[in-house]
C-alpha cells in the first residue's frame, strides 16, 4: 500500500492535539478494543441502572456501514469502522449528537466466505492518533482530530501477511511508542512499528494469524505481549519481540478469536467449536496448563474476570466459571450468542439480535436487573461500550447511542 509524499507529510503536519488514553476521575474514555486495559472492564460509576421497558433513551443513531467493529470513545468523540459498496469507512462522530466529524475512506472488499461482510477490528486511539486495520490488511494511522492520513502500510503487500479465512480481526495494540499488529506472515507473524512513523522496530515468528487481538502485560520484571494465533498462544518480549514461550491450542477453522485474560502469573484462554478453555501458569520462560475444560467456549467474544470469576458466552449460553477450578457456577440461554463488558460490578450484556441488559456480576446466579430490545438487525457481534454516561451499540450497519447519564 503506497501513499504520496504529500499525503504522508500532510498527515504528519496535522498530528498535534493529544487525546490521552489515561483516565481521570471524571473521564471514562474507552480508547480501544475492550477498554483502557483490554480487559472489558470500566471503572465508571453513577450511570442509570434502572431502565424503562423500552430501554434507555436513544440520543441518536448513525449509519456507519456494514461490519463488526466495536467503538472507541475518546475526548467526546466516537470512532468505528464500516463498509459501503466495497469502500471501508473509518468514521468519527460527535459523542453527544452523532454528528459526523470526519470520514476516512479507501477501497476494500467487504465480501466474506460465509456472508459476514465488512471490517472486524476496532480503532485504537492514542496521543492524537487513530490506528485501524481492515479485513484485507490495510494498516492506517490517522489524525484523531480531522482524519488526515499520517502513515499507512499493508499487512499483506508490505509484510507478506497470510490473510486469515475471514479476514484480519485483531485490533492494533499501542505499547509505549510502538504499535503491535499480527500479519501472520512467515518470519514476520507479529511486528512492532514506531507508532508515529510506521517504521519496523522488530518482527519475528512463523505462526499464522487467527482472529484475536494482542495483549500486553507485566511478566516477571519485564513487559510481554501475548498473541492468540491460529495454532496457540505465544508470548514475546515487548522490547525486541523475542519469543518467550508458546502454548499449542488448536481450534476448528483456526478460530482462536477471544482476547486472553491475564491475572498476575496466570492467563485464561478460550475458543469455540467445541474446543473449550484453559488456565495457564506462566513465567518469563515457561508455560503450563493448570486446568482445561469445555465449560467455556468463547466463539468470537471474550470473557471478563471479576472477583475470581469469569463471565462470558459459552457459544450460546451466558455462563459464570470459577477461575481457580473452572467449575460452572451458573448458565443461562437468555441472550443467545452475545458479548459483554463489566461496569461497576454489573454485566452489560448485548445479544446478537439486539437485546441489551444489565445483570449483577455474582456467582450466586443470573438475574437480569434491566433489559430491552434496543435495535433490530442481525449479527450484532460487536461488544457494547458504556462510556461517560452513554451506551454505544450497533447492528450490522447502524450505530446507536443511549443515555444512561441520569441527567
Amino acid at each position: 500500500m503506497k501513499f504520496t509524499r504529500r499525503q504522508f507529510a500532510a498527515g504528519l503536519g496535522l498530528s498535534a492535539p493529544a487525546l490521552a488514553m489515561a483516565q481521570t476521575v471524571e473521564n471514562f474514555d474507552w480508547p480501544q478494543w475492550r477498554g483502557p486495559k483490554r480487559d472489558g472492564i470500566s471503572r465508571e460509576k453513577g450511570f442509570t441502572a434502572e431502565w424503562p421497558k423500552e430501554g434507555p433513551r436513544r440520543l441518536w443513531s448513525a449509519r456507519v456501514g456494514v461490519g463488526y467493529s466495536s467503538m472507541a470513545v475518546v475526548g467526546g468523540r466516537v470512532y468505528t469502522m464500516g463498509n459501503l459498496a466495497d469502500v471501508d469507512h473509518v468514521t468519527c462522530l460527535d459523542a453527544a449528537s452523532g454528528k459526523l466529524l470526519w470520514d476516512y475512506k479507501y477501497p476494500c472488499l467487504a465480501a466474506d466466505p460465509n456472508g459476514y461482510p465488512g471490517p472486524r477490528c476496532t480503532p485504537t486511539v492514542d496521543g492524537g492518533l487513530v490506528f485501524t486495520v481492515s479485513r484485507m490488511g490495510h494498516l492506517l494511522c490517522l489524525n484523531a482530530t480531522n482524519g488526515a492520513l499520517v502513515w499507512g502500510r499493508h499487512l499483506v503487500t508490505d509484510f507478506g501477511g497470510l490473510l486469515p479465512t475471514w479476514g484480519y480481526s485483531g485490533s492494533p495494540l499501542v505499547e509505549g511508542e510502538m504499535l503491535i499488529v499480527e500479519p501472520g506472515s512467515i518470519g514476520r507473524s507479529v511486528i512492532a512499528l514506531e507508532k508515529r512513523t510506521g517504521r519496523v522496530v522488530w518482527a519475528n515468528g512463523t505462526y499464522p494469524a487467527a482472529y484475536s487481538s494482542p495483549l500486553a502485560f507485566d511478566l516477571a520484571r519485564d513487559r510481554a505481549v501475548v498473541v492468540f494465533n491460529a495454532v496457540g498462544l505465544t508470548a514475546r518480549a515487548v522490547s525486541n519481540g523475542r519469543i518467550l514461550w508458546h502454548q499449542p491450542w488448536t481450534t476448528t477453522y483456526n478460530v482462536n478469536a477471544a482476547t486472553p485474560i491475564v491475572l498476575d502469573d496466570k492467563i485464561f484462554i478460550s475458543s469455540g467449536y467445541g474446543s473449550g478453555c484453559a488456565l495457564l501458569q506462566v513465567t518469563a520462560n515457561s508455560v503450563r496448563p493448570v486446568w482445561s475444560s469445555k465449560n467455556m467456549r468463547n466463539h468470537m467474544n471474550s470473557c471478563v474476570l471479576w472477583q475470581g470469576h469469569l463471565y462470558g458466552f459459552d457459544e450460546s449460553q451466558l455462563r459464570c466459571l470459577d477461575l481457580i477450578t473452572g467449575a460452572v457456577k451458573w448458565s443461562t440461554p437468555a441472550y443467545g450468542k452475545g458479548s459483554l463488558m463489566l461496569v461497576d460490578g454489573r454485566l452489560l450484556l448485548y445479544g446478537e439480535r439486539g437485546r441489551l441488559g444489565l445483570a449483577d456480576a455474582t456467582p450466586a446466579g443470573f438475574k437480569e436487573t434491566a433489559g430491552a430490545q434496543v435495535i433490530g438487525g442481525n449479527s450484532t457481534w460487536a461488544p457494547p461500550v458504556l462510556s461517560n454516561g452513554h451506551i454505544y451499540c450497533r447492528s450490522l450497519a447502524e450505530l446507536i447511542c443511549l443515555d444512561v447519564s441520569g441527567k
